[in-house]
């Protein structure tokens, strides 16, 4: 067989290609071989062999090219799987794989949507290449343009020209963003988990481009990465968040516990000490420090009985707020009412971070006050719970008390009923009862009888009762007065005593009598029935907010028991009505001056004295009083005149 030898330039070419393809050279490259080979003349007869060596260059570099994407596209799915196996961060996953995407398919950008089924639309979870906010914040319909096409194929779709594309329906918006984008080409993947598309994965450029099978291939294996990171982080979310409830749910329970523990505790404390007989303060202080607050306890007129504070804790400016008077009083009044509504505790208001809270405490069915907690911090449920069963302790404190109470009232009440219908000398037994209760019959006594309309007398007693200036003083409401019974060496110091605490506690709808000392019990009974009579001049002139003498009743009890307050009004109009208008106009004392004057016997340089003016200021308002009302030269016309001011100066006791 005859062979020829190669020409020298078919070797030459077949070097350079073996070169070029050696060291990977690009296809255009290996072209730009073919053109010059095309350029020899056609007369050469190896021409044609040249042409194809190129030709075959040409297809093996395809070949190398084509291995070298589907490498590349196989070293991103195994760097994916690494990312997948090696951490559960689910935003910094999906990151890298939709970078890895954009890169290895040469793409101007690229982008993940994750599908929300409640509102069934497709939201942009994280992208690559993005220029527009619009693009990062794309929501896509379901069932149109191309995710419409998807979720109907669950296959991959592509197009080299996607606002010219008529395929599927286009969405306004979308084409809108996308046209502002710059977007022309766009490949898109469904991320599929157990036959449920969870997202999609795209890649876009902003030319004509049409995508391979491989491109398509390994966009889609990214994309089932994706799901299986999307699904994978959600199950360590739903762990992670099952295990963190699991450790809530015990860190509760180790609370619980310790609340349980702590309330049994301080239970177990107030039980010993109502066991022990331990008085009210103490209990109070028992609960204040159990439960790190402050402690009030009122009675059932909202008077403060008992208080306690934990350490660095007061409730001194908590009095002053909840008090009658108090900008507190009526929240606290209100909170009262739904306490004993409910049979539970209620917050009566927060302020300045304190919160109050109230519970009535109850003594079978009479409510005998009610508690307050001051605290800084929230309470539990058991912490309320602790502060409720406190007060019910505290409530048999109260009842206790209130028994003892009633039975000693009781004692004095039968004491009272007993001295005034005595018709005899008292005897042992009762001399003795009287003793017990600080009274000495055998020495002089007096009475002291007071009426009023708010509060209760029987309130009234207890209320004064309980002060120790009251000690040894046989006190208790009487047919619907307050009656006290007392040694007449005390009974002007009571009488102080009672006006004192009377005018801050139960107001100025209050009057009263004292009576002169009597030796002997059996003057008792004709000396109460005199005093109600003499309250009811009292009222029949319109005295408020005094005590008054019996020996000063004695003339307005004989004059005007048998008179209503209408004449009794005429009668003061009739005689000084003048003179008090004066007064009222001209902010004078003349009707005070005149008073002093007579009761200085008309001697005007006393009555200046007894006034702390000088005589002559006398004479004058004398002189402008006897213009006002005329002369009272006349005896009859100036007992008239001075009858007439000591009963106006009963019903002002400011003019005294």
């Amino acid at each position: 067989m005859n062979t020829a030898a190669p020409h020298p330039g078919i070797e030459e070419m077949a070097w350079d290609l073996v070169s070029l393809l050696h060291r990977g050279a690009a296809l255009d490259e290996i072209a730009g071989r073919l053109a010059q080979v095309e350029k020899l003349p056609d007369s050469l007869p190896w021409k044609s062999t040249l042409a194809e060596l190129v030709r075959m260059a040409l297809t093996v570099q395809n070949r190398l090219d084509l291995l070298q994407q589907r490498e590349q596209g196989m070293l991103a799915v195994i760097e994916s799987a690494q990312d997948l196996s090696s951490r559960l961060d689910l935003p910094g996953l999906l990151r890298a794989i939709v970078s890895r995407a954009r890169n290895l398919l040469g793409s101007d950008l690229a982008w993940l949507s994750t599908y929300d089924p409640e509102q069934q639309e497709f939201h942009v979870l994280v992208n690559d290449g993005a220029l527009l906010q619009n693009t990062t914040n794309m929501v896509a319909q379901k069932n149109a343009g191309v995710v419409g096409v998807i979720m109907a194929t669950r296959m991959p779709f592509a197009t080299p020209d996607y606002l010219h594309d008529n395929r599927f329906q286009h969405h306004p918006e979308l084409d809108n963003t996308f046209r502002g984008e710059g977007i022309v080409a766009l490949v898109g993947v469904p991320l599929i988990w157990n036959e449920e598309i969870v997202g999609l994965l795209f890649v876009a450029d902003r030319y004509h481009r049409s995508h391979t099978a491989l491109n398509t291939s390994i966009l889609s294996a990214l994309a089932a990465h994706a799901a299986v990171a999307i699904k994978n982080a959600k199950a360590f979310e739903q762990a992670r968040s099952a295990l963190e409830e699991a450790d809530a749910a015990r860190l509760q329970l180790e609370r619980h516990i310790l609340g349980v523990k702590a309330a049994t505790e301080a239970h177990d404390q107030m039980t010993s000490l109502l066991a022990k007989g331990a008085p009210l303060s103490t209990l109070c202080q028992s609960v204040a420090q159990s439960l790190d607050g402050g402690v009030i306890v009122l009675d059932e007129a909202a008077q403060v009985i008992g208080r306690g504070n934990a350490a660095g804790y007061s409730v001194s400016d908590a009095e002053a707020q909840v008090s009658l008077s108090g900008p507190r009083s009526a929240e606290v009044a209100q909170a009262l009412r739904q306490s004993r509504q409910l049979g539970r505790s209620v917050m009566a208001y927060q302020a300045d971070g304190e919160t109050c809270r109230v519970v009535a405490v109850f003594g079978g069915d009479d409510v005998l006050g009610s508690v307050l907690l001051f605290h800084r911090h929230a309470l539990d449920d058991i912490s309320i719970r602790t502060f409720e069963r406190s007060a019910s302790i505290i409530g048999i404190v109260l009842l206790s008390q209130e028994r003892s109470e009633a039975g000693k009232r009781r004692d004095v009440s039968m004491l009272l009923r007993s001295l005034v219908s005595l018709r005899h000398e008292p005897s042992a037994e009762l001399a003795g009862q009287a003793e017990r209760l600080g009274l000495d019959l055998s020495q002089p006594v007096s009475l002291i009888v007071i009426e009023m309309d708010e509060p209760k007398p029987s309130y009234a007693a207890r209320r004064l009762g309980l002060r120790p200036e009251f000690s040894n003083v046989v006190l208790d409401d009487l047919d619907g007065v307050l009656v006290l019974l007392c040694g007449s060496t005390r009974a002007k110091d009571l009488v102080r005593a009672v006006t004192a605490s009377a005018l801050p506690e139960f107001g100025p709808a209050y009057r009263g009598v004292l009576s002169r000392p009597i030796s002997s019990p059996t003057e008792i009974p004709a000396l109460y029935a005199t005093l109600r009579r003499a309250l009811s001049v009292l009222a029949r002139i319109g005295v408020r907010g005094h005590i008054t003498d019996q020996n000063e009743m004695a003339l307005y009890s004989t004059l005007f028991e048998t008179h209503d307050q209408a004449s009794l009004n005429n009668f003061l109009e009739a005689t000084i009505g003048a003179l008090l208008s004066q007064d009222l106009k001209r902010g004078s004392e003349l009707a005070r001056t005149l008073l002093v004057y007579f009761d200085s016997n008309q001697n005007a340089k006393l009555a200046a004295q007894r006034l702390g003016i000088h005589v002559n200021t006398v004479r004058q308002r004398l002189a402008t009083v006897e213009e006002l009302i005329g002369s009272w030269s006349h005896a009859t016309r100036a007992l008239e005149i001075h009858m007439a001011l000591r009963l106006w100066s009963l019903r002002t006791p400011g003019s005294r």
